[in-house]
């Protein structure tokens, strides 16, 4: 039963739990460790669980990526690894959203990449990075006024 369960979420979180570290970290090979990681903390959790589970992932994720950023002290900025969902923009508008996503600060960029590529409600943001729901959609706010200013040139 247990297995079944967690196979079910893999499938279903896996992929864009793995953009979302990819985002936090820069670095394949790290981003999959703490995939991997995630789920089996998850396969731990699994039967005291009574909260939202997709929230619930990023939020350990993040926190497990964060924990290791620290540990390894090692640069959430490296440029030398491309995004892995790059491939799926291809036209010059979205290689110019890419570069102009990549200037944002931390916190901005996590945002719209958690609310626009992966989907997730500002409540679930909220959640995730522990801030109020008025917090992360002000923040959202703003980082959208950024990434078009960046984007317009100004």
């Amino acid at each position: 039963m247990k297995d079944s369960l967690l196979r079910e979420i893999y499938e279903r979180y896996s992929q864009e739990i793995y953009l979302y570290i990819f985002s936090l970290c820069k670095n394949k090979a790290l981003a999959e460790d703490i995939m991997q990681e995630t789920f089996l903390k998850a396969l731990l959790s699994l039967p005291d669980f009574n909260s939202n589970l997709r929230a619930w992932l990023y939020k350990v994720a993040r926190n497990m990526t964060l924990n290791e950023l620290k540990k390894e002290k090692r640069s959430a900025l490296l440029d030398e690894e491309k995004y892995p969902y790059e491939d799926f923009y291809m036209s010059d508008e979205r290689i110019m959203l890419l570069n102009a996503l990549s200037k944002l600060k931390k916190e901005k960029r996590e945002v719209l990449v958690l609310q626009y590529v992966l989907g997730l409600s500002q409540r679930e943001i909220a959640e995730i990075l522990g801030i109020s729901f008025e917090n992360a959609r002000v923040l959202s706010f703003r980082a959208k006024k950024e990434l078009k200013a960046y984007l317009e040139g100004k």
